[in-house]
Order: structure tokens, then C-alpha cells, then sequence
């Protein structure tokens, strides 16, 4: 449909490549030379595959063709094979794969509980407390730090010990981030907050992105309707 949430998540992330380039048809791959690119780190090839084409940037012109040819058989896939990549292009370091899921209002699946949802300003002490009793690689899985949005939390008595919020990004998309305190994970608390901070990103027609790497994140955005459309992944090459 126009304007849907794969439509708009497409926009952006050809925006991010820093120079000129768009989606092609399904099945089809674009991998441009740039050095701005936001899809990656300086001098990494940044990849995204949606809805079955991708797009890559790449820091060398030279990789160009080496990185299409690799691409090219595997666009429809949701999902990018690394091991591919890995020998064409040397690839010495990776951050991903992680998948992108995207909702359109009429799929949203409001998730209702017994305990409240309560919203507080993104640099509340007391998700700031949620964030600093969290091991380092969850809290930076999370995202919950950079949000630019309220935050949705969950208590347990005075703690905060599930939150959710959205970073903004270019092209009015909002993405999904989400922390539970780890002793109490399993219970549907990152649904419920989550539910809370998807609902407000729609109310100001934005579209929600869920960016996962885990399985448990992955069927919470689920639970909640998001679609998994396709994923991004950045290597350095070593050639």
C-alpha cells in the first residue's frame, strides 16, 4: 500500500546512504560508493535488504561489483548470508545481522496488563537507575539511553524495572527501545512497556521500527504485530 511502513522505512534508509540511491524492484541490489554513509561506520560497507532488494554503501569503488555479485542471488532473503560476504570481501570485523521489523497501525497489537504503564521524562532518575543496574551489553543493546521520546515504565514498588521508549529518526521513524531488568524477564513486562511507547509513536504518526539481534526481543516486536521485512549488517573489508 502507499505510504506503508516498508514504504517509509525504505525512504529512510536510502537517505542514510549519503549519496543517491533507492530500493530497486524485489530481487533487485543497489551498492553505491560513499564516504558519508550512515548505513555503516566510517570505511565499512553498510548493508540493508527489505522487503526482498537491498541496498549497500561501500568505502572503496573496487568493492563495488565484488559486493553486488555476493548480494545479487540473495536479495529476496530476509535474512543476508554472512559467510558469503565474509570471503568476498575479507570481511575482518561485523556488527549484526539484525533484523528490521516494521508496523503498520492496523497490525498493532495492544498489549494489556494488571500492572500500570507509567510515562516519565526520558532522563528520569529512575531509569536512569534501571540502565546503571544493568550489565554494560544490555544496557547498550537496549538503546534506552539515547531515546528521544517519554519513557513507558514499569514498577515494582518504587523501582523502575521495565522500560520503553523511541529514538527519533530522519523520515518521522521511530525506533523501539526496550530494557527489562534481568530478574524480571520472562513476564511480559518488555510487551506491556513496549506496547505503551509503540502506541504513542503511532498517536504522532510515526513508524515504529524494532532493530533485533536476540530471539527474545524478536517475539516481543512480534507479539506486538511488527513484521520482520529484513535485516542490516556492516563489515569492514580487509581488501
Amino acid at each position: 500500500m502507499p505510504n506503508s511502513a516498508l514504504d517509509r522505512a525504505c525512504e529512510m534508509w536510502a537517505g542514510l546512504a549519503g549519496v543517491p540511491i533507492a530500493f530497486p524492484q524485489r530481487g533487485g541490489v543497489s551498492v553505491v560508493t560513499s564516504a558519508e554513509s550512515r548505513l555503516c561506520p566510517p570505511q565499512w560497507a553498510g548493508i540493508v535488504a527489505l522487503g526482498g532488494a537491498a541496498i549497500a554503501t561501500v568505502p572503496d569503488s573496487r568493492l563495488v561489483e565484488p559486493l553486488r555479485d555476493t548480494l545479487v542471488n540473495q536479495a529476496g532473503e530476509t535474512m543476508i548470508d554472512l559467510e558469503r560476504l565474509k570471503a568476498t570481501l575479507a570481511v575482518v570485523d561485523v556488527l549484526g545481522p539484525a533484523t528490521l521489523a516494521y508496523l503498520d497501525a492496523e497490525d498493532f497489537v495492544t498489549v494489556h496488563g494488571a500492572t500500570a504503564v507509567e510515562r516519565l521524562p526520558a532522563g528520569h532518575h529512575d531509569v536512569r537507575g534501571l540502565l546503571a543496574a544493568a550489565e554494560d551489553a544490555d544496557a547498550d543493546e537496549s538503546g534506552l539511553e539515547g531515546i528521544t521520546s517519554a519513557a513507558f515504565v514499569v514498577r515494582d514498588g518504587p523501582e523502575v524495572i521495565a522500560a520503553a521508549g523511541y529514538r527519533s529518526w530522519p523520515g518521522s521513524v521511530a525506533h523501539l527501545c526496550i530494557l527489562t531488568a534481568s530478574r524480571y524477564r520472562g513476564r511480559g513486562l518488555a510487551r506491556l512497556a513496549a506496547s505503551a511507547a509503540v502506541a504513542d509513536a503511532l498517536e504522532s504518526r510515526l513508524v515504529p521500527q524494532w532493530r533485533a539481534r536476540p530471539e527474545p526481543s524478536r517475539r516481543v516486536a512480534r507479539a506486538l504485530g511488527f513484521r520482520e521485512l529484513g535485516t542490516q549488517v556492516s563489515v569492514r573489508p580487509g581488501l
